[in-house]
Formats: C-alpha cells, structure tokens, sequence
C-alpha cells in the first residue's frame, strides 16, 4: 500500500470535494476544477478531510493509489490557495512586461519575444522577477518552462531566465594559452 495513498487530504474551509463515477471535482473560494481518477479508486469525504481508499485489489490500483491522491491534493490545494512559481531574468537589457494579455520578453534576441498567457494564468512582472499563478498546478508549471525555455539560464555568464532558487553550475571561461 501506498505511503503516500494513506495520507488523509486535509479540506480548508469553503472548499467542497466530491466523486461522481472515476470524476472527482473540486470547488472553493478560487474556482472549480476536476480530474479523472483511476479505476479501483474510492473517495472517502469525513469532517477533517479526505481519504483516497484503493476499491479493488488490483495491481493498477495499488500502483496508481499515491498518484491519485496526489492529483485529489493538487485540486484541493488549487482551489483554496492556487499555485505560484517565480521565474528570474538575468542578463543585460533582459526585461519583460505584461501587455494584456501577453508577456514580452526582451531577451538579447533581434526582437522581443511575445508569449500569449494562456486562459486561467496571471503574470506579473517586478523588476527581473516574472511570477506565474493560477489554480492548475501542472498549467502553472507547463506555462513557467515555456517561458524559461526561450532563453535558459547558460553555464558561462548565467544570463538567461531560471526557476527562483535554481542553481547553475558555471563554467570556467577560456583560458589564456601559453
């Protein structure tokens, strides 16, 4: 059995959890979502939170009963206090700003780079720093590597966009030859 599977999802206040058939939605103060579980898969809503049980004794379900109740976390989480990640600009004359619905990014390319936030994200700039939020965890996630990848951080000056907190391993420069 699932270490993680046995963890019981604690559910703040406002927010509503229930299954209908392998459906599982959702709802809180943030707005709505939903997933679809894995067969051999029972939700069990008490007063202090949820509980994911494995219905069946099938190898599926052992093996997707931590998966499951991560995804069921995920929701609860994301409709009570959403997700964020925070991205850094490093690099001379790199800057970025929010023009409605877009992010342009000047990234020492010939043009500024212009990415369309997709529906249900929020972007803000301040100063080097681009934060990323919204309600769906693996959207906020998807929408940051997407933005990183237009210019990722590289190992001999460390110009670039990266994660807050990245490390980058450096490189030592060319040397002088004798």
């Amino acid at each position: 059995m699932s270490r993680v599977g046995k963890k019981i999802i604690p559910l703040p206040k406002g927010v509503e959890l229930k299954m209908t058939g392998r459906t599982v939605t959702a709802k809180g103060p943030k707005g709505e979502l939903s997933c679809e579980v894995t067969g051999g898969i029972d939700l069990e809503v008490t007063e202090n939170g949820a509980v994911v049980r494995q219905a069946s004794a099938e190898k599926t379900a052992g093996a997707f009963h931590g998966l499951n109740r991560a995804l069921i976390a995920n929701l609860v989480e994301g409709v009570s206090t959403g997700f964020s990640k925070t991205l850094e600009i490093h690099g001379t004359g790199y800057r970025a700003q929010v023009q409605g619905n877009k992010l342009v990014l000047n990234l020492g390319f010939s043009q500024p780079v212009e990415y369309a936030i997709p529906q249900g994200i929020q972007a803000a700039v301040d100063g080097n720093k681009i934060v990323i939020s919204g309600i769906e965890k693996s959207k906020v996630g998807q929408v940051a590597a997407e933005i990183r990848r237009f210019r990722p951080p590289e190992p001999y000056k460390g110009k670039g966009v990266r994660y807050q907190g990245e490390h980058v391993r450096r490189k030592a420069g060319k040397s002088a030859g004798a």
